[in-house]
């Protein structure tokens, strides 16, 4: 078994969820007493937050990869960042490191393909719902990306920052995403991204109509096949 390095900490809440499915996983796969080899770099996220706001990539790329070397250094195998908007700092993280990198685009893109669907909502938070680094990808694998409109993106954005990230759940919040998600699926949406790691903490499959991609979820078992298959072409 590999050791899986993780990045967390973008919030604690979804890092800690990270840590649980990984480690169902491997319980499901091998059974007995197995869990999984992991190591854990875990950032302050007022320190993230506060970078993100300024708009300062360049000093995020500086912590991303000084976190991803720490894991490299430790003796992980590969790299989890467990967090959907700073995949924006990812081919930073590649260049300065030798390990395998799971990037969570890529992982939910192929579960998307699986499922032969050609026109997907993302949702998240502005900077990945708004820049290219996450939709290019997608669109690499023949899926239509479609977000929401102005005023709905800063709902979803406010949502993640004002309470998810947080730890606050709010049944009007659930509500406005229920809201935004009919909106795009009545435009067409297949299917629906949660790209952001904190959302499946608030929309659950049962809530929407469509089927809904917790990218938290397969992010760590793409991770735990990884670990234990080698398949690198998740990377």
């Amino acid at each position: 078994m590999k050791t899986i390095g993780l990045i967390g900490g973008m919030s604690w809440e979804s890092s800690a969820i990270y840590y649980e499915l990984i480690n169902k996983k491997v319980k499901e796969l091998l059974g007995g007493f197995h869990s999984a080899k992991s190591i854990l770099v875990s950032v302050d996220f007022a320190e993230i937050e506060n970078l993100q706001h300024k708009d300062d990539w360049n000093g995020l790329q500086e912590l991303m990869v000084k976190s991803a070397k720490q894991l490299e250094n430790a003796g992980a195998d590969l790299i989890v960042l467990c967090t959907n908007t700073m995949h924006l700092c990812s081919e930073e993280m590649i260049k300065n490191t030798k390990i395998p990198f799971l990037h969570i685009a890529n992982a939910t893109a192929d579960t998307i393909v699986a499922k032969k669907m050609k026109k997907i909502a993302l949702l998240g938070t502005k900077f990945t719902m708004e820049k290219d680094f996450y939709k290019n990808v997608l669109k690499d694998y023949d899926i239509d990306v479609i977000i929401p409109e102005d005023n709905d993106r800063e709902i979803i954005h406010k949502i993640i920052y004002d309470e998810l990230v947080l730890g606050k759940i709010y049944e009007s919040s659930k509500s406005a995403l229920k809201r935004i998600i009919k909106i795009l699926e009545d435009k067409g949406a297949e299917g629906v991204i949660l790209g952001c790691t904190e959302l499946p903490l608030l929309i659950k499959p049962d809530d929407v109509d469509i089927p809904v991609f917790d990218t938290t979820r397969i992010h760590a078992e793409k991770a735990v096949e990884m670990a234990l298959k080698d398949e690198r072409q998740y990377i």
